[in-house]
């Protein structure tokens, strides 16, 4: 009796466990769901907000702005209400997710694992450009916390060390650069800056233009592309070898036979059979075509017979067989690509209807850079410029050769006026800094601002602005390297995208096969590689390194919190996503 009660309370402590890790798995995946749900609200929010602000009208349920009333392409946004002359969308910086830009002694990023002093890997002393945690090392000009360098104390703060600093709301036309302090309490979730920046890529498409087939490639449908004809436009021959007609054996008729390209001939009778290429014209009357290696000519008789089981319209390409005349072939917003250019010629095509390629200018900023040669007395490599002109190309734009401003803010105020392009970015200069010009250029130029900080680590001070009614858009990315990256994929990539009326990717997940430490309040971008259906986060992730990024195909987007391993984690391509390198060291 006291072995069986003994294997009874071992059963019964068993399914208590099971139930209980079974409760514990359900809960999890309801927490997931319920976290997906909220992020998924929070750029709903975030976007809704921003639209709301168009022309400075306040959000809410009345506002004649919202998504669906419809609008002429004068109003600058699809589905909205906008009036001509709110041509874009404005926005609280808040995204609808405010957030404080800096907590002292930030548990998420000193000395843990995974993060920017994750031992296995060397800490990035050169992110002062990346406004995080306050007093976490490898942050300096961290402009988050009141009372930080750099920063002033909104209203209503304590001015305590590591308490938050938040300010009033922005006004509903944006917010004015003039004050380069003043706007460091909140940030835009990044979600919501990716959104907005599409939509208001969208709200400015570029006039469409008639280009010649072999000027083409790159850019982007702004017409569809119909069947002018049947294709193949007659039937033809799929193979080399015997054009026949009935049942055989056949009678050879002589001569050359049919080429491709000749003439039709005339029609073949049954039981005869001509020699005929690969896409000739088959005569009429032709019930099949018999490849040269499956039949046999009895010279001697003037006989073809045909060593295989020969049946009707085999190896015949029909007329149509690929498209009828009137079918639509390619739709809007297709990039062209070399295939696309094959189609476009094959169905008759001299010239098609696309967008322009997105003219963008880089204006790389800072004293410091070095063009050529090794870092020495302070000075370092400039790694943007190399590194943004192809990066922005691969996406469709064009591009003119980066200038290099240094720390001259009147150079930087020149080269904004003087611009034609679609979209200016610049690098560096964008926190506050002694040397950090581009809020004050921005606001000496009337510019206004409509991002100014995103929730996203690294890469948090970049901003988006927009230098004059119905003018260009200005990105504003940090000067750290890896931090750039983030800018460019968070901002300048969905508003080009939306300029050049590319289709976003499809959004897809992928689980990380380790543990991959958070941000406690924002958003994480962590260089990944595909192994085996999984992403592996990759060492040197500082937000002043490239030794991650350049083994990646691919950026994981973490969550404020982290993940844990086995955790779905959503995924950004890199262009050249199947030609990363396996870089073994670079793995954590």
């Amino acid at each position: 009796m006291t072995a069986h009660g003994g294997d009874a309370g071992a059963a019964g402590a068993r399914a208590s466990g099971a139930r209980a890790a079974g409760a514990q798995a359900a809960g999890a995946r309801t927490a997931a769901e319920r976290a997906a749900a909220e992020r998924e609200a929070e750029e709903e929010r975030a976007v809704e907000q921003a639209l709301a602000l168009v022309g400075g009208r306040p959000s809410g349920p009345s506002d004649s702005g919202s998504p669906g009333t419809g609008a002429s392409r004068a109003s600058g946004l699809p589905g909205t209400g906008a009036s001509d002359a709110s041509r874009r969308p404005d926005v609280s910086r808040d995204g609808g997710a405010a957030r404080d830009s800096g907590s002292s002694h930030d548990p998420g990023s000193s000395g843990v694992p995974g993060f920017f002093n994750d031992p296995g890997f060397p800490n990035d002393p050169g992110s002062s450009n990346d406004p995080g945690p306050s007093g976490a090392p490898g942050f300096s000009n961290d402009p988050g916390p009141s009372g930080a360098p750099g920063f002033s104390n909104a209203p209503g703060s304590s001015g305590a060390p590591g308490s938050s600093s938040r300010q009033d709301p922005p006004s509903a036309h944006g917010s004015s650069p003039s004050s380069p302090h003043a706007h460091r309490s909140t940030a835009t979730a990044w979600a919501g800056a990716r959104a907005l920046a599409e939509r208001l890529g969208r709200a400015a498409p570029l006039a469409v233009h008639r280009l010649p087939l072999d000027r083409a490639l790159g850019h982007v449908l702004a017409e569809a592309v119909f069947a002018l004809t049947d294709l193949p436009s007659f039937d033809t021959s799929a193979m080399d070898g015997w054009a026949v007609a009935g049942p055989g054996p056949w009678t050879v008729r002589g001569g050359e036979g049919l080429l491709a390209g000749r003439a039709s001939a005339e029609p073949l009778p049954d039981g005869h059979a001509l020699r005929i290429a690969t896409g000739a014209r088959l005569p009429a009357d032709a019930t099949a075509v018999i490849r040269s290696e499956h039949a046999h000519c009895d010279e001697a008789k003037g006989l073809l017979h045909a060593t295989r089981d020969v049946v009707q319209g085999q190896d015949i390409r029909p007329r149509g067989q690929e498209c009828r005349s009137g079918d639509e072939l390619l739709p809007v917003a297709t990039v062209v690509t070399p295939p696309v250019l094959g189609l476009a010629a094959a169905a008759g095509y001299d010239a098609l209807v696309a967008m322009p390629r997105p003219r963008v200018d880089v204006f790389v900023l800072g004293d410091e850079l070095l063009t050529a040669g090794l870092p020495r007395d302070g000075l370092i490599r400039d790694a943007l410029g190399p590194m943004l002109a192809p990066w922005l190309r691969s996406l469709g734009a064009e591009v003119a050769e980066p200038r290099r401003l240094g720390d001259d803010a009147d150079a930087l105020r020149q080269a904004l006026v003087s611009s034609d392009a679609d979209l200016i970015l610049t690098t560096g200069g964008t926190a506050a800094g002694p040397v950090d010009h581009v809020h004050r250029v921005l606001a000496g130029i009337g510019a206004e601002l409509l991002i100014d900080g995103v929730a996203v680590r690294p890469g948090h001070p970049m901003l988006l602005a927009q230098l004059a009614e119905g003018g260009p858009c200005l990105v504003g990315l940090p000067g750290n390297p890896l931090a750039a990256v983030s800018g460019l994929l968070t901002l300048a990539e969905p508003l080009l995208r939306g300029i050049a009326g590319r289709h976003a990717q499809d959004r897809y997940t992928a689980p990380v096969r380790e543990e991959v430490h958070g941000h406690p309040q924002d958003t994480r971008l962590i260089p990944v590689v595909h192994r085996d259906e999984n992403v592996v986060p990759l060492h040197y992730n500082g937000p002043a390194m490239l030794r991650g990024i350049a083994a990646a195909d691919g950026l994981a987007v973490v969550p404020p919190g982290g993940v844990r391993s086995g955790t779905e984690v959503e995924i950004l391509d890199l262009p050249w996503a199947s030609a990363a390198p396996w870089t073994e060291g670079c793995f954590t």
